[in-house]
């Protein structure tokens, strides 16, 4: 069980899931809370019963998996439908991420956490906070070219997160994600270093 855990963070397109990989790469365990999500929301996922009993059948795609562009538009149009959303499924993530972050071998853990400066709970269960950055320009057009979303949809998006400057505040280490990947697995090596370090204290 590794009780040292850094929490992973950045806005949407900032490149959490690369960097994820490069310290998966390393051997470090990577608990990704959107991972859990979709296992949730998936067809027989845990989360299921409560979602259909709160939203009603519609909100379930042909294989019965959560429908989740539907529930990202609803949720995007009705802010109380969000409070809903979140109700079911943040405890469910919390606790999932929770064992899943007690059962890692590595040295220490990172635990991915998309919102991980909005919900503020995740705050006290990590001994560092590290943020993928880059500028919001790069972020728009990641987004638009992997998704296919238009752009005031990414931007949309982006609103409803925390602002960069809140994320950067919040942050004890950061990774700049402007350049290519070798440029952030070499920022990653380096954090890497002081984790084992910072762990074996």
């Amino acid at each position: 069980m590794s009780d040292f855990v850094v929490g992973l963070t950045g806005g949407i397109g900032s490149g959490k899931s690369a960097a994820a990989d490069c310290f998966a790469a390393l051997g470090i365990a990577v608990v990704d809370t959107d991972a859990i999500a979709h296992q949730l929301t998936g067809a027989g996922g845990a989360a299921r019963p409560a979602l259909r009993a709160e939203f009603g059948p519609q909100i379930a795609s042909a294989d019965g998996a959560l429908d989740r562009a539907g529930m990202r538009r609803l949720v995007f149009a009705d802010p109380a439908a969000r409070a809903r959303l979140e109700g079911i499924l943040h405890p469910l993530i919390r606790q999932q991420a929770a064992a899943a972050c007690r059962a890692a071998t590595s040295p220490y853990v990172i635990l991915a956490v998309p919102l991980l400066v909005e919900s503020g709970t995740y705050r006290e269960r990590c001994q560092r906070i590290v943020v993928v950055d880059c500028p919001e320009s790069l972020q728009i057009s990641r987004v638009m070219a992997r998704n296919g979303l238009p752009e005031a949809e990414v931007r949309a998006i982006m609103a409803a997160q925390a602002s960069r400057a809140q994320r950067l505040a919040a942050a004890d280490d950061v990774l700049a994600n402007d350049g290519d990947l070798p440029q952030l697995a070499a920022q990653v090596a380096q954090l890497h270093r002081k984790y084992l370090q910072l762990g074996a204290e």
